[in-house]
């Protein structure tokens, strides 16, 4: 049974990388966690009751978002949600694996692209409007640096989709403000994950003041103060965690 006491938080795209470290930094708060990600339960992650605390959901799918939120309200059984993690994205390359420039971006690939980073977290936060109204949640969208600068290897469409994401952070915060609800994003820059394209550490020690990558850890950590009571005061907010790039 669910413990009533826990604020509860939804995370998707949990199963790796900035996504894994968000979970397992709630969960080591003491937080209930539930993830949302087109995969089934990993195994890597850090908790026993987390494969009964998953749902699958497939964010290109928006008859998938639908049913994945009704699923989740009913985990939730009539209980606030305390925050929502905006973290799944997708980030299509060329086909030898470099920037994918717009001029090149196929316009079915384009929309795929904004459907999951950008039109997803919106449906998640209308869908999920009720339950975070209850507990006078917050929402935390990841975005990214190639949001705000032309990136060596982030393409143009998840770029765009991010500088998108940035921009419905702000709208939500000024429409939801007298609810209670509090939305702010994080533009993380080169984080060590799977996901690195080559050339990446000739990039940081090029571009990077702090002259190394951060850690999902470090991610995790600003997005758990953001979505805790210590930011209570803190909405339409973004942080940037780039370790100075392109301060």
């Amino acid at each position: 049974m669910p413990d009533p006491s826990k604020p509860v938080v939804v995370v998707t795209g949990a199963s790796r990388g900035i996504g894994h470290g968000v979970v397992k930094h709630f969960y080591d708060q003491d937080w209930e966690v539930i993830t949302m990600a087109r995969t089934s339960f990993s195994t890597q992650c850090p908790w026993a009751e987390g494969i009964i605390k998953h749902i699958r959901v497939d964010l290109s799918d928006i008859d998938s978002i639908t049913m994945a939120c009704k699923e989740l309200k009913k985990k939730l059984g009539g209980r606030g949600l305390n925050a929502l993690v905006n973290n799944a994205g997708i980030s299509p390359k060329a086909a030898n694996g470099s920037r994918l420039d717009a001029t090149k971006t196929s316009i079915k690939t384009f929309l795929a692209v904004q459907q999951v980073n950008l039109v997803a977290p919106l449906m998640l936060a209308q869908e999920l409007l009720e339950p975070l109204k209850i507990a006078k949640g917050s929402i935390v969208n990841v975005s990214s640096i190639a949001a705000h600068h032309v990136h060596d290897f982030a393409g143009a469409a998840y770029a765009i989709s991010k500088s998108g994401l940035s921009t419905l952070t702000r709208e939500l915060a000024h429409e939801l403000g007298e609810t209670g609800i509090r939305v702010n994003a994080v533009a993380p820059g080169e984080i060590a994950t799977s996901i690195l394209s080559p050339g990446t550490d000739e990039l940081v020690q090029a571009d990077v003041p702090m002259k190394r990558l951060g850690s999902p850890m470090e991610v995790a950590e600003v997005v758990y103060f953001l979505a805790s009571d210590q930011a209570s005061y803190v909405t339409g907010s973004e942080i940037h965690i780039n370790g100075g790039q392109h301060i």
